[in-house]
């Protein structure tokens, strides 16, 4: 029959009318120049995708005359589009793109700039966040550096040299960067040489943020961090009670809660200062060295009781027993009836009291048994 004939085109109509409909994205290329921009011609720019199971390019195209550009894309909602720009040998990328249809995304803006190895940059907060000691004995910190390139060019490694470095604590250990993914810094763009942080990325006009974590001593009294070169703002949240910056110029407020942990905050201004130095008080005796101190106080106190003991008791048995101390008596007495000169009477009568002295002391020192 007519009626029962199938369409071959109809599964395909099917896919095409079930299928999302594209998602729209445009912008444009400017590059900094002095305090304005001026688009980029011809430049090429990458459409990427980054999801669960791919990521990578997956469309090119080239900025007109005025810079602007568009991309048409059928977008995974398990992935996130964003865009990029190469410029001077340095990779530019934005933001993530919104990927909703109906809602195209065409007011995005990718800022490229020339590159320079003298291009100022600056450290223009620092905040430490300082934990009480741990059960290691050591304390945990969280240096976090914004670094602000103000100029118009991305500050650039040459020659070996860092974009930026600044010097380390001494007291630090273990130092490392805070957490790669909220880090704006690679692994492997950052190195820790000696005393000093080096970073070796590019950095572009506006603000970057590097998180170190380090470890400095628990019984340490005081922590001197050495300020970077141009540190503007620096904050520092303590959360030992008692501890406090000493450094001139710093004022503490509320304390803030962070994670379930009760940190005080103090601010202030590095200035011309070289560094800022925080105090402890003095370490408290834990319960294990407070248990440990008192079995060794305990078990002195029994080895002084046990050698007085010894020692009285040993007096004791060395000392004559008062009955042989009487019989001597009595023989002196014996002897001086048949002195015949006051010189042997008076040499016995001498002896005689020493022996009385000896005797009323054995009386009066209990013996062992008595």
């Amino acid at each position: 029959m007519a009626g029962s004939s199938r369409n071959p085109l109809l599964p395909l109509l099917l896919v095409v009318l079930q299928a999302a409909p594209p998602v729209r994205t445009a912008g444009r290329v400017v590059r900094l120049a002095g305090r304005d921009t001026v688009a980029v011609a011809g430049a090429a720019v990458v459409l990427h995708r980054v999801g669960r199971s791919a990521q990578g390019p997956i469309d090119t195209t080239r900025a007109d005359s005025r810079g602007r550009f568009g991309f048409g894309f059928a977008a995974d909602s398990t992935a996130a589009y964003l865009l990029s720009v190469r410029h001077d040998g340095i990779e530019y990328f934005s933001a993530p793109v919104a990927s909703t249809p109906g809602r195209p995304d065409t007011g995005v803006v990718i800022v490229v700039a020339d590159t320079s190895s003298s291009a100022p940059v600056s450290a223009k907060e620092r905040t430490l966040l300082i934990s009480a000691a741990d059960e290691t004995g050591s304390r945990t910190v969280v240096d976090w550096i914004v670094l602000q390139n103000s100029g118009e060019r991305t500050r650039v490694a040459r020659n070996k040299q860092p974009s930026w470095g600044a010097l380390l604590p001494a007291e630090a250990q273990n130092v490392q960067l805070a957490d790669a993914a909220l880090s704006q810094f690679s692994a492997e763009a950052v190195e820790f040489r000696g005393d000093s942080v080096l970073v070796f990325a590019p950095i572009s006009p506006g603000q970057k943020e590097l998180i170190l974590q380090y470890h400095i001593p628990g019984a340490a009294r005081q922590f001197v961090a050495p300020t970077a070169p141009g540190t503007d703002s620096v904050f520092v949240l303590l959360e030992e009670p008692g501890a406090q910056v000493v450094t001139a110029g710093f004022t503490a407020s509320a304390t803030q809660q962070m994670g379930g942990r009760d940190f005080r905050r103090w601010t202030g201004r590095a200035g011309n200062r070289t560094s800022i130095e925080t105090s402890f008080p003095a370490p408290g005796i834990s319960r294990r060295l407070a248990l440990l101190l008192l079995v060794v106080v305990t078990g002195l106190g029994f080895l002084i009781l046990a050698r007085v003991t010894l020692r009285r008791r040993r007096a004791a048995a060395a000392a004559p027993h008062p009955l042989h101390l009487a019989d001597l008596i009595a023989r002196l007495d014996l002897e001086a009836l048949d002195a015949s000169s006051p010189e042997q009477r008076e040499q016995l009568r001498r002896e005689r009291e020493r022996l009385v002295a000896e005797l009323a002391r054995a009386l009066a020192t209990p013996r062992r048994g008595s």
